[in-house]
């Protein structure tokens, strides 16, 4: 398959194309999507189709707009000021889980890029990451060593994704993971992006110790992608926020639980 200019394209990377879009536009018509991307509009359909079952956007007669949620999960700096009190309280009841001397594995969430920053005030660590945002903040730190996870490189995470990521995360060894996720639904862990979770899951395999960063907002959400259930945590830290029959119904079900106070 090729665009209208005859360079190729793959499925995926005119997906993206189409996502980039209509987050930066705000709506999109299939017919010049098939014109700009040299295929038909019935397969515009069916990337739309998918597209809207990540949850990046919301068909229409003609076209897709944005939603507000994809523009939340998109912009780094938005996703930042999400939350970011509740995500500040959660990173400074985890960063208590870290000695000197461990290896650190973080992954492309905002409630890890929290964590790192009260990292140096804990070296000497060996802190691995997919983040972009986590390397620049880290790099040059006296008594950090830091491993960078390459790959294909997705702007709208400011992250490294992706299988060959995944390969190279499976190579790292950690003493404690430091992760998020886009939501929680019946006690699972959700997230949009597929190339995302397979990061996620490499690192999750590849740790002595797994602790998910969870602030009252991702159980108000939804996505399509199953990342794991929340029993395979050693450690599940919330906020204070988080309502009390939610955190007795979690226990009940086995979570290891820790509720991160003000």
């Amino acid at each position: 398959m090729a665009e209208a200019g005859g360079t190729p394209v793959s499925q995926q990377g005119r997906r993206e194309e189409i996502r980039q879009e209509v987050l930066a536009s705000g709506f999109v018509r299939i017919e010049e999507l098939a014109a700009k991307h040299g295929v038909s509009g019935m397969t515009i359909h069916r990337d739309l189709d998918v597209l809207e079952q990540q949850g990046w956007l919301r068909k229409v007669r003609g076209g897709a707009t944005s939603t507000p949620t994809a523009l939340l999960e998109t912009s780094v700096r938005a996703r930042i000021a999400d939350a970011a009190e509740d995500k500040a309280r959660i990173a400074e009841h985890a960063a208590r889980l870290v000695t000197p001397g461990q290896v650190v594995a973080l992954d492309d969430s905002t409630s890890a890029l929290a964590v790192a920053e009260r990292l140096p005030a804990l070296a000497p660590l060996t802190v691995v990451t997919n983040f972009l945002s986590v390397i620049n903040l880290l790099s040059g730190e006296p008594g950090l060593h830091l491993i960078g996870l390459g790959g294909d490189y997705q702007p709208s995470y400011d992250a490294f994704l992706g299988l060959h990521t995944a390969k190279l995360a499976r190579t790292m060894r950690s003493d404690v993971l430091f992760m998020s996720t886009t939501a929680v639904v019946d006690g699972h862990c959700l997230h949009r992006s597929q190339e995302t979770i397979q990061v996620k899951r490499a690192l999750m395999e590849t740790t002595g110790k797994r602790v998910l960063l969870l602030d009252h907002s991702k159980f108000d959400r939804r996505a399509v992608h199953e990342l794991a259930p929340l029993t395979e945590f050693d450690l599940v830290i919330v906020d204070a926020g988080t309502p009390a029959p939610l955190l007795d119904e979690l226990r009940a079900a086995g979570v290891a639980l820790e509720v991160a106070e003000g």
